[in-house]
């Protein structure tokens, strides 16, 4: 499959909108023990949270709010630990199951806001752009779809190209463009916007604003 790619705009951010809701602020201020959450106006929790935050010593923090959104995950050991490297390392870039990636990098901006520079900052790339098929693709766009067809645009330096270059460039499923992506948001059927980590992709790596992209799956997944 063949498709046109146009950037319509590149940016780098350092926290990805509406990655924590209210409820979320609420039940954290609960775990850092700030009374009375829930009667706090919606347009000041964020900033009561960093309040309630500054009094604990980063790593205890971290561990608190890793407790809160990855305890499914991670054991009591594991998020100590991660809790302590969050200070020297980028862990959210770095950490070997990738499918926590998003997670880790939303915690560690968190922390990062709310202690002004004590954890490393991390950002994320979001690319807006249109994808239209040359030859006649009428199914649904997916994750992996977009990456094997940015293959072409993206500087060979880039990491994804050069770890999964066989999963970019051949028809092996690319199972780990569902994590490599974080968000895939669609405003219609050729206008996309897609979020991931500038470690994953920097903004610099696209080549050009405009360029043709091949997109090889199996029959299996061309037929879904």
């Amino acid at each position: 499959m063949k498709f046109k790619i146009i950037l319509n705009k590149t940016s780098t951010v350092e926290e990805i909108e509406n990655s924590w809701s209210n409820q979320d602020y609420i039940n954290l201020l609960e775990l850092f023990s700030f009374p009375d959450a829930k009667s706090i106006k919606p347009e000041n929790l964020r900033e009561m949270l960093f309040m309630a935050i500054a009094d604990y010593e980063p790593n205890e923090a971290a561990e608190i709010v890793l407790t809160y959104k990855l305890s499914n995950h991670l054991n009591e050991g594991q998020i100590s630990q991660i809790s302590n490297d969050m200070l020297i390392d980028k862990v959210c870039e770095e950490y070997p199951e990738i499918d926590l990636h998003h997670d880790l990098y939303n915690i560690n901006q968190l922390l990062f806001k709310a202690y002004n520079g004590k954890f490393l900052n991390a950002k994320a790339t979001v690319v807006d752009f249109s994808i239209s098929s040359l030859d006649g693709f009428e199914e649904e766009i997916t994750k992996e779809i977009v990456l094997k067809s940015f293959n072409a645009g993206i500087s060979d330096r880039n990491v994804i190209k050069r770890l999964f270059s066989e999963q970019m460039t051949t028809e092996a499923t690319f199972e780990q463009a569902e994590d490599i992506l974080w968000e895939l948001n669609k405003k219609d059927a050729t206008n996309l916007t897609f979020i991931t980590s500038e470690y994953w992709l920097d903004k610099d790596e696209l080549l050009a604003s405009e360029f043709e992209g091949e997109c090889l799956l199996t029959e299996d997944e061309e037929e879904e």
